[in-house]
C-alpha cells in the first residue's frame, strides 16, 4: 500500500467540497475551561442559570441546577412571565456581550485557522468568542461562519443581508449594522422567523448537501432543537447515499450515547469520535482535513499526521499556519 507523506500531503491542494463543523455549548466551554479573560464562565443548559445568576427564577422556585432549556419553555407557556422572560433575556445578552477571549491561542484559534476557505463553521452558541477569534486571525483565509441561534458578537444588515461585527457599519451601504436576534430555547424555534436566520440556515444546509465531512464540536443535540436537526437531516439525505462521507464527533460522551444521537446521520463504519480537539482530523491534519480523505478513504493510502503544535505563542502558532496557506495560494 502506498504512503503519502506529510510535505506530500501539506502540497496536495485538491479537495474543492467542504468541511462542515457544527459548534455547542460544549465547544465554547473547551475553548475557556476556566472561563474567559476575566473569568466571566461559558455556561451549558445544565448550569446556566447558575453561571448567569439569573436570581428571578430562584425567586420563582426554580432550582438553580435546572436545566435552562426546560425552565425557558416553561415561562413562554404563560403571559404573566412576560416581564420576567424579558428581563432575563437582557440579563443572557449583556452577559454574553462582555465576554472577552483570551490573547494567547485557544481551541477556537485553532480550530478557525485549521479550516480553508471552502470550509464552514456553524455554531448555536450565542457567545462571541468565534467571532474574536476570527478577528484575531483575520489575515489568514478563513472558513465561513454561521450563526444559527444568533450571536452577541454579529451584527446584520436588513437592507443588503451582509452580517459582520456588530460594531461596524454594512461594508455594502454603510447603514449601522441591526444586532442579531438570538434564538431562545422553547419547544418549537421557528428558524425562518427572520431574513437572518432564515440566510443562516439556507446557507447551512447548501454546506451540508455537498459536504464530505461533518464535525459536530460539543453540540449534544438537545430535544429542544429537533427541529434543528430536521433541517440538518434533510440537506444531509438518506444515510445510504452518504456511504463514503464521515462523520467527526468532538465530545466527552460515551460513544454509544453519541452514536445513538447521530445514528440518522451515519452510515455504517464511517463515524469516528474523540475527547478532545487535538486528537481531531483537523488538528492532525490541519488546512488538508479534505486531502488526507482522499489519500486515506478513497485511495486506500497510508498518511501520516502533521499534528497542530500545541502550547505554543502566538506568533509560533501563526508561523505554523502561514506556512500551510503559503501552499493554497500557488
Amino acid at each position: 500500500m502506498d504512503e503519502v507523506t506529510t510535505e506530500e500531503e501539506i502540497k496536495q491542494i485538491k479537495m474543492k467540497a467542504p468541511h462542515v463543523v457544527i459548534l455547542g455549548a460544549g465547544a465554547s466551554r473547551a475553548a475557556c475551561p476556566n472561563g474567559d479573560v476575566n473569568g466571566k464562565k461559558l455556561p451549558l443548559m445544565n448550569d446556566f442559570i447558575q453561571s448567569i445568576g439569573l436570581k428571578e427564577l430562584e425567586d420563582l422556585g426554580f432550582d438553580s441546577n435546572s436545566n435552562f432549556e426546560v425552565v425557558y419553555s416553561h415561562l413562554c407557556e404563560s403571559e404573566e412571565f412576560n416581564v420576567i422572560r424579558k428581563n432575563i433575556e437582557q440579563q443572557i445578552y449583556n452577559y454574553y456581550d462582555k465576554i472577552l477571549m483570551s490573547e494567547s491561542p485557544t481551541i477556537y484559534d485553532y480550530l478557525i485557522l485549521s479550516l480553508r476557505k471552502k470550509d464552514v463553521i456553524a455554531t448555536f452558541n450565542w457567545d462571541p468568542l468565534l467571532v474574536q477569534a476570527a478577528w484575531k486571525n483575520r489575515n489568514f483565509d478563513l472558513p465561513n461562519l454561521l450563526f444559527l441561534h444568533g450571536n452577541v458578537g454579529v451584527g446584520y444588515c436588513n437592507n443588503c443581508f451582509e452580517t459582520t461585527l456588530k460594531q461596524f457599519l454594512c461594508k455594502s451601504c454603510g447603514k449601522k449594522l441591526e444586532p442579531t436576534p438570538l434564538l431562545y430555547p422553547i419547544t418549537r424555534k421557528d428558524y425562518f422567523m427572520n431574513d437572518f436566520l432564515r440566510s443562516q440556515w439556507k446557507t447551512l444546509q447548501k454546506y451540508i448537501k455537498s459536504a464530505f465531512w461533518i464535525t459536530f464540536f460539543g453540540y449534544s443535540a438537545p430535544k429542544y432543537d429537533m427541529g434543528a436537526i430536521e433541517l440538518m437531516k434533510l440537506a444531509w439525505g438518506q444515510i445510504k447515499e452518504r456511504n463514503m462521507e464521515q462523520i467527526e464527533i468532538i465530545d466527552i460522551k460515551s460513544r454509544e450515547v453519541l452514536k445513538k444521537t447521530w445514528s440518522d446521520f451515519i452510515f455504517s463504519h464511517h463515524w469516528e469520535v474523540h475527547n478532545d480537539f487535538f486528537d481531531s482530523w483537523m488538528a492532525n491534519h490541519p488546512r488538508r482535513t479534505g486531502e488526507a480523505y482522499l489519500n486515506q478513504y478513497l485511495e486506500a493510502k497510508f498518511i501520516n499526521n502533521n499534528p497542530v503544535p500545541k502550547e505554543v505563542s502566538f506568533t509560533e502558532l501563526k508561523e505554523f499556519f502561514k506556512s500551510l496557506q503559503e501552499v493554497e495560494r500557488y
